[in-house]
């Protein structure tokens, strides 16, 4: 089997399964992208399979610690395991939940979530993309009673990997938008657009939050920004907000969340196309006041060299937020980028808050939902951070 020879100091050694394209010492063997290579230390001892791209800034991605092929017969039982294990997580329904999450369940860069009885895939791998119909036969063979599968890789980010967009049906018929419950017995539902909505269809990683956040909600004026399809919103409104305002600058997820709200039968909400970062600056103007602010932003950064305009963005919408906040007010302030660190982030809020003239006392702490697994020798896996932050009355 071809493979390469990994450096001295590489991050491998330490409990990471990825391979830079610096750590490399020496390649053997001429294995082409996409191929299962052998990995090997510096004294020619073995660490296991990877799958390889040299177009890549991650070179190797290991997937196993002994020699491994990517058959049918793999495929089949790691999706087994990830399965079993979602089905063993209190709080997750496995008819709603991520089924398969990258380098956390062995299988890396391949995304598997779970609507109903629908499967929507992502492979952001080029080993992954080039193995797209193992994997549906793997997802398949696991969950029998799947009515269908669709693959649905249109990230930009994709291009670094060498993977083509495509939005496709991988299985099944192509698949009409439908409805999925928020969680067994619920009044509140989601539509899910495989082929046409925002990510795999939902945000399944906040749906534990969303009910957190909306637990304190009841009585209070609400502002919900970066609301895409409304989960921060709906469950406040469900929960007895007094009043519930939405805010996303795409037309298609105001329209969808105006939908699930009328679906639900809520009439204490409203819903507003708009740039965020500009809306809360009009609101400050006007002289607007909320009880419970919810910032979830999409990922204001996605490599390290952005980061100082990310956290000048974060900081922009967190002081004008807390502007805004009634003394005893809440504010629930999440990022998703692995880049932004708990403690850095946190920072800034406090930063935001000295500029603000407001004193904070913190409620609550928040990450992503269980069917996200986190590997601690993998930061990467962790990426959602969150808070829930009172104001203090001036004393």
């Amino acid at each position: 089997m071809p493979g390469i020879v990994v450096s001295p100091r590489a991050r491998i050694f330490h409990g990471h399964d990825w391979v830079y394209a610096s750590e490399v010492k020496k390649t053997f063997g001429a294995p082409s992208p996409g191929d299962v290579i052998s990995l090997k230390d510096f004294k020619d001892r073995p660490l296991g399979s990877a799958i390889y791209n040299p177009g890549s800034q991650i070179v190797a991605r290991r997937f196993s610690r002994r020699k491994q092929a990517l058959d049918l017969e793999f495929f089949s039982r790691r999706i087994a395991m990830a399965a079993a294990h979602r089905e063993a997580l209190p709080g997750v329904a496995p008819e709603l939940c991520r089924l398969v999450w990258s380098e956390s369940d062995g299988l890396p860069g391949l995304i598997v979530d779970r609507y109903g009885d629908h499967l929507v895939v992502q492979t952001q791998t080029l080993a992954m993309a080039q193995r797209t119909g193992l994997i549906a036969e793997a997802l398949r063979a696991a969950l029998p009673a799947i009515g269908g599968i669709t693959l649905r890789n249109d990230s930009p980010s994709l291009r670094a990997e060498g993977i083509e967009a495509s939005v496709r049906p991988l299985d099944g018929a192509p698949p009409e938008p439908f409805r999925v419950a928020a969680a067994p017995g619920s009044a509140l539902s989601f539509l899910i657009d495989p082929l046409g909505g925002q990510k795999t269809g939902l945000y399944l990683d906040q749906l534990a939050n969303y009910e957190r956040v909306a637990a304190l909600a009841a009585g209070r004026r609400v502002l919900d920004c970066f609301t895409n399809q409304g989960g921060f919103a709906l469950h406040a409104a469900a929960a007895g907000a007094a009043h519930v305002t939405g805010v996303d600058s795409s037309e298609p997820a105001i329209a969808t969340a105006r939908d699930n709200a009328a679906s639900a039968g809520l009439e204490n909400t409203e819903w507003q196309v708009g740039n965020v970062f500009d809306d809360l600056k009009s609101r400050e103007a006007r002289g607007e006041a909320f009880d419970l602010i919810v910032l979830d932003p999409p990922s204001f950064t996605r490599n390290k060299r952005s980061l100082g305009d990310a956290m000048r963005g974060y900081k922009e919408i967190h002081l004008r937020a807390l502007k805004m906040l009634r003394p005893g007010g809440m504010l629930a302030t999440f990022t998703c980028s692995h880049h932004v660190g708990r403690a850095p982030f946190l920072d800034m809020v406090r930063a935001a808050a000295v500029d603000a003239k407001r004193t904070l006392r913190q409620a609550e702490t928040y990450s992503q939902r269980a069917d996200h697994p986190i590997c601690p020798g993998i930061p990467e896996t962790e990426y959602l951070h969150g808070f829930a932050l009172e104001v203090i009355p001036a004393w």
